[in-house]
């Protein structure tokens, strides 16, 4: 039986085998989607190795992490529509990533006081101390990656990375299409 990660690096490798073929229909070489989607991949797998012993994701850190960023002094966390649109992410794509989260004691939902239909998402004790303990996990992955692309090249590749996320990259996008 193969392991999730052979399981994986099997797919990359089908996906690649796919970019190659429509390459040679097509005539494209390049295609920026993969290359990113491929990159984003293998890192998602380093940070989450990193993390693995908190049996904690990379992408549920990013959501504690914007839990935490975005609660205020009374304790009121972010609306989960408004964690939806810090994350670019669909609501009903949130509320299935939360869910975890919220059975193993991390996140807890509350309802607005003022629009029930709204919910906040705020971190327990539990899930201020595992994103204590997270954060170092995380800083000591990022340093590797850091070390091992060269300063230039991690700089360059969140500047991009930043830029293609940005309103101002899709704005354009749709406006030249």
């Amino acid at each position: 039986m193969k392991t999730p990660a052979a399981v994986e690096t099997d797919a990359d490798c089908a996906l690649a085998q796919a970019v190659a073929n429509v390459a040679a229909m097509t005539g494209v070489q390049v295609c920026t989607n993969t290359s990113v989607r491929l990159a984003a991949r293998r890192l998602g797998q380093l940070y989450d190795e990193a993390l693995a012993p908190l049996n904690l994701k990379a992408t549920q850190l990013a959501l504690i992490v914007e839990i935490g960023k975005f609660m205020s002094a009374d304790g009121q966390g972010p609306t989960l529509q408004d964690l939806a649109n810090r994350l670019a992410i669909q609501l009903s794509a949130l509320t299935h990533a939360l869910r975890p989260l919220v059975r193993d004691g991390i996140v807890e939902l509350h309802q607005d006081a003022q629009d029930r239909r709204s919910k906040h998402g705020v971190l327990t004790a539990r899930g201020k101390q595992l994103l204590a303990e997270a954060i170092g996990r995380w800083a000591a992955a990022n340093e590797r990656v850091e070390a091992v692309l060269g300063s230039a090249s991690a700089a360059n590749l969140r500047a991009l990375a930043d830029q293609v996320a940005s309103d101002a990259f899709l704005v354009a996008y749709k406006s030249e299409a």
